[in-house]
């Protein structure tokens, strides 16, 4: 039943942060659809955590493949707030689409790690049974 309640959580914080997203788009005040972009940043998150979780099936300890998908999965997050922050520094966005971003990324990164903390640990103990 907890797993349940964990893929329900993490739905309905998957559906606040792309509300969150569509309203810094689709406000008449703001009428841009330029933070949309920002979709290609959560959809390429996993990636590299996932490449390393194939090459190497324990992520606690070190080595250059985990260390390199740490480095580009950070590199991917800070490009998602750096996005919004460009191009409101530009002119194409207004600064309450940048904040309604903004909102939208913290939402959804938060999913995505609640996401890989619980079933991580979840397969750990699936482990252990075995």
């Amino acid at each position: 039943m907890a797993g349940v309640k964990a893929v329900v959580l993490l739905a309905l914080a998957g559906v606040v942060g792309l509300t969150l997203l569509v309203l810094g788009c689709a406000l008449p005040s703001f009428g841009s659809w330029w933070p949309m972009f920002t979709i290609t940043f959560y959809i390429l998150v996993p990636i590299p955590l996932m490449i390393a979780r194939r090459f190497n099936e324990d992520l606690t300890g070190t080595s250059a493949c985990i260390e390199f998908a740490l480095f580009a999965t950070t590199g991917i997050v800070i490009s998602a707030f750096a996005l919004p922050l460009v191009l409101a520094h530009v002119g194409t966005i207004s600064a309450g689409a940048c904040f309604f971003t903004f909102l939208a990324n913290i939402v959804l990164f938060g999913s995505i790690i609640a996401y890989f903390r619980y079933f991580n640990e979840e397969e750990l103990s699936d482990m252990a049974l075995w």
